[in-house]
């Protein structure tokens, strides 16, 4: 079970489903939208999530949907709704330690102080699968 939630409470979800992979992006979308130099995110079927609480939701140009709670801001989900699957913000997990990027995608867009160095694959753009 995946459980997770925003910072003040308001705002949780739950899946069991197994994550389709776990990736952390470097793109300027996702550094605009969550105030921090990348995402790193737990991607998992859409149809087997469940939340409730204040939810509100950004789209953007590339057809994604940004879920947040409305009363704190955290950044909670990045949807592509086309792909049946959500993004599960790893900093809004109750257990973030349990999961482990598999690659670094968009590291063309990185900070460049940023210097990865953890033996995961890297790709200047999205992932080639």
């Amino acid at each position: 079970m995946i459980l997770g939630g925003c910072l003040c409470g308001a705002c949780r979800y739950s899946t069991d489903a197994e994550p389709l992979n776990v990736r952390v992006c470097h793109c300027h979308r996702c550094q605009k939208a969550t105030g921090t130099s990348f995402l790193a995110r737990v991607l998992v079927p859409l149809a087997g999530l469940s939340f409730n609480g204040p939810t509100g939701w950004v789209s953007s140009d590339s057809g994604l949907r940004r879920g947040f709670c409305t009363r704190c801001g955290t950044t909670l989900f990045s949807e592509r709704q086309s792909a049946g699957a959500i993004g599960l913000s790893m900093g809004s997990l109750d257990r973030p330690e349990a999961f482990e990027p598999t690659e670094h995608i968009w590291t063309s867009s990185k900070q460049p102080w940023l210097v990865i160095n953890d033996g995961r694959p890297q790709y200047l753009e999205g992932s080639p699968v």
